[in-house]
């Protein structure tokens, strides 16, 4: 059995959204270190803009879906932050390293989803580092590929097999 997803954009659309979501998750990691007390709303809210964007670029549902469910369930149960987005960290770690463009990423990712998940009292913390580094680290990416030409648009953005 084989799975076979293309997603195709233009180079421009892939850019903004990279920007978008460098931005988005900036903003979060600011926020959760200026209000940990509202650490609910700040996360929930991000997961459900991060799945909403995801819609929006035409991803697969369940990759889309992921983060819209996980936002939902930190609105509703306050109580399960650490566990709902550490499980979230674990799946998105798990599609960065999958998808062999943001390693190193993915496996800071998992990391901190386990230090999470080994001390749930710091979740606050552990969120705004991973918004930062994620945020910081895809604005680098996008400055380092700004000048670079990409050819003539025809490849997909990204191909899964």
């Amino acid at each position: 059995m084989q799975f076979h997803f293309q997603i195709s954009s233009t180079p421009q659309k892939s850019r903004e959204r990279q920007v978008l979501t460098a931005l988005l998750a900036l903003v979060t990691g600011v926020l959760v270190l200026i209000y940990p007390n509202f650490l609910y709303l700040i996360a929930g809210g991000y997961l459900i803009a991060l799945g909403l964007m995801f819609m929006y670029a035409r991803l697969p549902a369940f990759i889309s879906g992921f983060p819209i469910v996980a936002g939902t369930l930190i609105f509703l149960f306050p109580e399960l932050i650490p566990y709902t987005f550490a499980f979230f960290l674990g799946f998105f770690g798990l599609v960065m390293l999958m998808g062999f463009q943001f390693a190193i990423m993915g496996f800071l990712t998992l990391i901190i989803a386990v230090l999470i998940l080994m001390n749930p009292d710091s979740v606050a913390y552990f969120i705004a580092a991973f918004m930062l580094l994620y945020g910081f680290s895809n604005l680098i990416r996008y400055f380092q590929n700004r000048n670079q030409d990409r050819g003539d648009g025809d490849d997909p953005d990204v191909i899964v097999h």
